[in-house]
């Protein structure tokens, strides 16, 4: 199995952090909302570092104590499970359901324009950070250093995917502290 077309994007959802009992279940630090998108779209890729991915067809998929177990096809036992702990789990873009409402997917908001109110351009959306259930926009400015933006309602006030801009009000001080005078 591999992505529909060559030119197919994976989007990383989650790490494997290690075996769950003896059969070859995988304990999994999932971003994805539900257990069920797993399934749904039946493979995974896992991949570590810059090695190829290697995909799996799903068996099954349910939460437990704040992550994912995630049955694979072809890993059985507690060696074979073992042997993934640490690599990235991801989907192919072309995969993931479209979503609902408003929600946009975080892969869709890489390479965005970042604008001041003022519409001056501060950086282009790099990444993401996600710890402790706050977002945190990853953004690049000209000069090459690194702004970390939480990703607030009250900081992000628009995004425009067809334009590729998000435009944001970032909490006084902040720039400053990214992009002031080093010394």
């Amino acid at each position: 199995m591999s992505p529909k077309t060559p030119g197919d994007r994976l989007v990383a959802v989650g790490v494997v952090v290690k075996p769950h009992g003896v059969r070859g279940e995988l304990c999994v630090d999932s971003q994805a909302q539900s257990p069920s998108l797993f399934e749904d779209i039946g493979r995974v890729f896992l991949r570590r570092g810059r090695s190829p991915a290697k995909a799996y067809s799903v068996l099954g998929a349910r939460p437990h104590q704040g992550r994912l177990l995630l049955t694979l096809e072809g890993v059985d036992g507690r060696d074979a499970a073992e042997a993934l702990r640490g690599f990235e789990l991801a989907v192919a873009a072309a995969d993931l359901p479209d979503p609902e409402g408003d929600d946009i997917y975080l892969h869709e908001l890489e390479g965005l324009s970042v604008l001041a109110e003022d519409g001056s351009r501060i950086g282009t959306l790099t990444g993401f950070l996600l710890a402790g259930g706050q977002e945190t926009w990853v953004i690049r400015h000209a000069s090459g250093r690194e702004i970390l933006l939480p990703a607030d309602p009250q900081f992000v006030q628009d995004i425009d995917l067809d334009n590729r801009t998000a435009r944001v009000t970032p909490p006084e001080g902040l720039l400053d502290l990214y992009l002031g005078d080093p010394t």
